[in-house]
């Protein structure tokens, strides 16, 4: 089963998320953790999450860019937590000698269609930070436009689209025997 969750930041998305990994767990359990820290804030979210997942038996990977190379890092059996998009987007687009990729998303669905492949059990994690009405500057909406097409690349692609949003769980797509197990985990 493949599974898309979005929602707000900081909504308790990922600990969801992780529920309905570890539900689904045909094997070994990986998290994927895309999110390279870049200040006091980052460090305090990535201990919480480690502390949220310790003795669930997850191993991580820590894959912040070219994330089709976790095919290298495990076994495409197990079952998978990728968290997040938004933070993968990030890492692809602003890069560190200060220069900016525009075509990250590019990049990042061409690694999502070779996952995709080959891996059956994913659970993957983005934040909807596209959908205010502010108007940002150019490099901003850039990101957020991109972030969306990815979103709604994956959205397509996957079997279970979920949003979480304000401790509501909403299943947009997919679900059907499921439903009750993502309607409790919430």
């Amino acid at each position: 089963m493949r599974i898309f969750v979005s929602g707000g930041c900081k909504n308790g998305k990922s600990f969801y998320a992780q529920h309905l990994a570890k539900a689904q767990n045909m094997g070994f359990l990986y998290y994927v953790a895309t999110m390279k820290p870049v200040d006091s804030e980052d460090d305090e979210r990535i201990v919480r999450h480690r502390a949220e997942r310790e003795n669930w038996g997850f191993l991580t990977i820590e894959q912040p860019v070219c994330i089709e190379e976790i095919l290298n890092k495990s076994d495409s059996r197990g079952s998978f937590l990728l968290d997040s998009v938004t933070a993968l987007l990030a890492n692809e687009m602003f890069l560190p000698d200060g220069s900016v990729n525009e075509n990250a998303a590019d990049k990042i669905i061409n690694g999502f269609s070779q996952l995709l492949k080959n891996i059956e059990d994913i659970v993957i994690v983005s934040d909807y930070i596209y959908s205010d009405a502010v108007i940002y500057d150019p490099l901003t909406e850039k990101y957020r436009e991109s972030l969306a097409g990815i979103d709604k690349y994956l959205a397509k692609l996957c079997d279970v689209v979920i949003e979480v949003a304000f401790t509501n769980v909403i299943i947009h797509k997919g679900g059907g025997k499921f439903n009750e197990l993502y309607k409790t985990l919430s």
